[in-house]
Order: structure tokens, then C-alpha cells, then sequence
């Protein structure tokens, strides 16, 4: 954006680009080697308790003989992207001139395969460092049509993996996410409303609105993220995406009569569409 050889100074340039001089020469420093392990164990604490809002994570870290402030476990939060999925006290900021849409799953029965599609975007820890999952889940049957892995939290990763979802399977009745500012962007928004489909928003957390994804999140966490130690984003990309081949096409699932989520995609889609 910034061209440093240009005739214009870059002072010019920025006041013409309408940002600050001095954004122009921040350069942003790497995460602490103590914050990375501190973002770990909340990311842990996170999954286990996802009620549990900064004031009683930091309560918990302190009873595991980690002194933090609330504040400082609040700015972690935000950075990885998590919020405790209980009522808040307004604390969370919608983006600022995004819509929210309406949430339409309350009493809906889903009972095929391509009636709701999930969105939703989780940290990933590595050996030093982070990185976001995104994924696309069939709701019906827990399969997993589309996933991204990227450095950052911004709406072109989840428009490219819907894209992706929507090139490969068809299109959906609904999409739901969450009202994160990737999800809630005229930039993916677009994408899905473009495509014929509704989209759906859960309510600010609600964690029962997209507690099969959450239940992803577990699954990918506890059987594969935790066991590794991730050494650069390639490694992080290529064993997660073997581990959602495999979990799509080799783990049963009690919930889908012992069906894996391929065997339920394909069983569950409507006969006219399936014979196509």
C-alpha cells in the first residue's frame, strides 16, 4: 500500500491513504514465549469450561500457581479469538457497520444433509506460535466440507473456505455462525447470500448454537493439537487436514448409529439431489 520509492513522501502518502504515519513503520513484535504458554492453558481451560469468562480464568490460573491479571487474560482472549459462551454484560462489541442477521435454528428439526451448514473459526497452539482454524460443517451429519488454515482472524479465510464449501457440495438451506467480525463482513456475507442461501447468527454466547462444532473443536484439540507440538504453519496445515480426512472418513460416531460423517453426508442428502 505504502510505496517507499514513490515521488511522495511516505507523510504523503499516508494522509492520502487516511492512516497514521507512525502505523506505517509499526512493526509488530512477536508473542512472549510466557504469553504463548499462558494462551495454551486457556485455550485448554477454554474448552473444558467455555462459561468461564476472564474473571474466573484468572481466578483458575491463579490456583494453578499462575499469577496473571484479569486484564492481561482478557487482551489474550481477544487475540485468540474466544469468548466465554454465557450471557455478558454487553462487554462484547459487534464490528463496527456490520449487520447481524437473525438466528433461525431455535425449534428448526435438521434432518438432512445440506439443511445447515456451521462456521466457525478456533486457535490452534503451536511450538511458538499460533494459528485459526476454520471450518464448514455439515450440522446433520458432523462432516467437515471445508477448512482453512491462516496466520490472521479476517473475513477473506472464512469467504474462501464457504466458497470452497459451496463449490464442492451444492448449496444450503442456511449457514449459521457466530457474530464475529470475520463472519459478520460484507465480505462473507456476500458470498452466502449471493449463493441463495439464509444465513443465520447466533445470539452473543449462546453456547447452544453451535455446540457441534464446538464438539469439532474437541475432537481436532484433544485426539491431534495437543499430542503434536507444531513447528512452522505448513506442519500445522497439512497433519490437521490429514486428521479431518481421517475423521470424515473413519471415525464412527455413536450420534450417527455408528456411521462415519462421509457414510451420513451421503445417506442424509435428499434422494432428488443424491440421484443427481
Amino acid at each position: 500500500m505504502i510505496d517507499r520509492d514513490h515521488a511522495l513522501t511516505v507523510t504523503r502518502q499516508a494522509e492520502l491513504l487516511a492512516i497514521s504515519r507512525g502505523s506505517v513503520y509499526y512493526l509488530p513484535r512477536a508473542v512472549s514465549a510466557p504469553d504463548l504458554a499462558l494462551m495454551r492453558r486457556l485455550d485448554e481451560l477454554h474448552l473444558e469450561h467455555p462459561f468461564m469468562e476472564a474473571r474466573m480464568l484468572r481466578n483458575q490460573l491463579w490456583r494453578d500457581g499462575v499469577r496473571v491479571g484479569r486484564r492481561h487474560v482478557t487482551t489474550l482472549m481477544l487475540r485468540m479469538g474466544i469468548e466465554a459462551l454465557a450471557p455478558q454484560p454487553g462487554t462484547s462489541k459487534r464490528a463496527p457497520g456490520h449487520k447481524i442477521y437473525p438466528y433461525l435454528l431455535r425449534k428448526l428439526s435438521i434432518t438432512q444433509s445440506n439443511q445447515v451448514w456451521a462456521l466457525d473459526t478456533t486457535y490452534i497452539p503451536m511450538a511458538r506460535g499460533f494459528v485459526y482454524l476454520t471450518a464448514v460443517v455439515d450440522v446433520a451429519s458432523r462432516r467437515v466440507l471445508a477448512h482453512r488454515v491462516a496466520i490472521t482472524l479476517e473475513a477473506v479465510h472464512a469467504k474462501e473456505v464457504i466458497a470452497q464449501a459451496l463449490a464442492q457440495y451444492g448449496m444450503p438451506e442456511i449457514v449459521n455462525t457466530d457474530q464475529g467480525s470475520q463472519f459478520t463482513a460484507e465480505e462473507f456475507t456476500d458470498v452466502v447470500l449471493g449463493a441463495g442461501c439464509k444465513l443465520s447468527m447466533d445470539g452473543r454466547g449462546a453456547w447452544r448454537d453451535n455446540v457441534f462444532v464446538e464438539r469439532l473443536w474437541r475432537s481436532v484439540k484433544y485426539e491431534r493439537v495437543y499430542l503434536k507440538a507444531y513447528d512452522c504453519v505448513s506442519a500445522a496445515r497439512a497433519d490437521i487436514a490429514e486428521y479431518l480426512t481421517w475423521y470424515n472418513s473413519q471415525r464412527v460416531h455413536s450420534s450417527l448409529q455408528r456411521l462415519t460423517p462421509h457414510e451420513a453426508y451421503f445417506a442424509g442428502l435428499p434422494a432428488l439431489k443424491l440421484a443427481a
